[in-house]
């Protein structure tokens, strides 16, 4: 059974950091690129940061460049996904999915066959 379980997620005050985790089951998933999305209300999933299947390449919003940092642990039956989030503001609030694909990272969430169900993150001012 494939399975994306986000976690880490929560309430912050501005100029704070988060750790997200994504834990990738079911499948070959140290083969496929992954990424973290994320989703505010009223507005369209849009894409944070992605990572290629061997961890050599990174990929960023410009408006988290800087400031987050993905990394990835593959391991033999599960990889771990991960998002640093550093001076955190109140437009990082939003609910964030990692995401998974087989072929190279695309900023296109329709391209990714692979969710989880997503984690809330608020920050406050």
């Amino acid at each position: 059974q494939v399975q994306l379980v986000e976690s880490g997620g929560g309430l912050v005050q501005a100029g704070g950091s988060l750790r997200l985790s994504c834990a990738a089951s079911g499948r070959t998933f140290n083969n496929y690129a992954m990424a973290w999305f994320r989703q505010a209300p009223g507005k369209e999933r849009e894409f944070v940061a992605a990572i290629s299947w061997s961890a050599s390449s990174t990929y960023y919003a410009d408006s988290v460049k800087g400031r987050f940092t993905v990394s990835r642990d593959n391991a033999k039956n599960t990889v771990a996904l991960y998002l640093q989030m550093n001076s955190l503001n109140p437009e990082d609030t939003a609910v964030y999915f990692c995401a998974a694909r087989t072929e190279s990272y695309s900023e296109l969430a329709s391209l990714y066959g692979y969710w989880g169900k997503g984690t809330q993150v608020t920050v406050s001012s």
